[in-house]
């Protein structure tokens, strides 16, 4: 008997054959084989027309008729002060709410990111400030860019932004304004001394055609949130010296200034109050959160109303608790937890999906069970925004618009 070759199998897969011996090639699967398409994802928690109570869950609620009084309401009073309102679109990312805002007196829109700007930009604003540093390549070439489509602003605090927004502004020949922000008291961005404004100003006007000194950026996020009016106009009653100070220093150079901008819906109305500022950003003031309603009002400016909720259902219940279907995915939490308007609840926790509500300790809760809604107001609304494609527009107990929160996301 022979011994079994070794290298039998290896010659068997390697030696030539006959082709017509060759196996077919294998027939797809059967379509009913194939796995199933996944379903498309509804693009929106409800239609319009539907009632409150047929609106999906959680869903990113807004009062129409909340809003367009917010909304004429801080126009109303900007307008009367004779500055001009440039409305933060960070807030709310929304096409259709900024459009509002143009038509109701806006001069254009504050954004924080090129992204947000080109989104806007490309649905027919005009004039937008990206009142921020931007700093890489790729965003400044699609800044510059930007500027042969609208009016195009930016802020800067250090000589290295005016070198490479310059490069690349001249390279796509556009033309972008600078507003050199200072640090009013927030410690965040912005320079902290007058020869640090003269140096960029004179920076920014060496660029020129391809840059053009606007003036000055003194936004105090920090004063926004101090409870008492009080404690808000000492606050900005030092930005407006720290400002003052810069525009000085570059009218005795010799250098422009038409513009001095900041100031946010807690604390607009001292900016208009105080002859020097000729522009303000209010962005929450459309939508509001529970952190703004903490501060204590002020009485010189209007009264404003809660428009923005998150409309969550009831799917666990037990003595003295219930849980909600919306949490963190659903809520930003930064500013604090979201405050439901429920008579005697509280919100006690929440987590990724859930959000546990209790008892208020000596208060007669509003009965709650298994598939009933509530209504959730965020902490704050800028973030909480932009968790939710869309927001659900409701007027009189109905679905009547649904709007896409465009810039949803746009963080380059």
């Amino acid at each position: 008997m022979n011994a079994p070759d070794p290298h039998a199998s290896e010659r068997r897969v390697s030696e030539p054959r006959d082709p017509a011996d060759a196996p077919a090639p294998a027939s797809p699967p059967a379509a009913s084989a194939r796995p199933p398409a996944a379903p498309e994802r509804p693009p929106f928690p409800a239609r319009i027309g539907d009632s409150l109570d047929q609106v999906d869950t959680p869903a990113l609620m807004l009062d129409l008729d909340v809003f367009e009084a917010n909304l004429a309401a801080v126009h109303g009073a900007v307008a009367r002060a004779g500055l001009a309102l440039r409305a933060h679109a960070k807030a709310h990312k929304c096409v259709e709410i900024a459009r509002r805002q143009v038509a109701a007196g806006a001069v254009g829109l504050c954004c924080q990111k090129v992204g947000e700007a080109e989104i806007f930009v490309a649905a027919g604003i005009g004039d937008v400030l990206v009142s921020n540093q931007v700093i890489g390549a790729s965003k400044l070439a699609r800044l510059a860019r930007l500027s042969h489509q609208a009016r195009v602003g930016v802020c800067v605090d250090h000589p290295a932004q005016v070198a490479a927004l310059a490069q690349a502004v001249r390279a796509a020949q556009g033309r972008v304004e600078v507003l050199i922000e200072v640090d009013v008291g927030g410690a965040r961005c912005g320079v902290t001394s007058t020869a640090q404004v003269l140096e960029l100003a004179h920076a920014v006007q060496a660029q020129a055609p391809y840059l053009a000194l606007r003036g000055l950026q003194a936004y105090h996020g920090a004063a926004q949130h101090r409870r008492s009016p009080q404690a808000r106009r000492e606050a900005i009653a030092q930005a407006c010296e720290t400002a003052e100070a810069a525009r000085q220093a570059l009218l005795a150079a010799g250098l422009p200034c038409p513009v001095i901008t900041g100031g946010g819906t807690g604390t607009y109305p001292q900016e208009a109050a105080s002859g020097l500022y000729t522009e303000v950003q209010p962005g929450s003031y459309v939508l509001m959160d529970a952190d703004y309603f903490a501060n204590e009002p002020d009485p010189a400016a209007p009264v404003l109303r809660q428009a923005l909720t998150v409309r969550c259902q009831v799917i666990s219940e037990r003595p003295g608790q219930v849980v909600l279907d919306g949490g963190l995915k659903a809520f930003a939490v930064d500013s604090g937890l979201p405050r439901p308007l429920a008579a005697g609840w509280r919100t006690a926790s929440v987590s990724d999906e859930h959000l546990v509500m209790r008892h208020i300790a000596g208060e007669t809760p509003v009965a709650l069970g298994i598939g009933d809604r509530v209504e959730v107001v965020p902490g704050h609304c800028d973030p909480t925004v932009n968790l939710h494609d869309s927001l659900v527009v409701h007027r009189g107990g109905r679905v009547v618009d649904l709007w896409r929160i465009d810039a949803r996301g746009a963080l380059f």
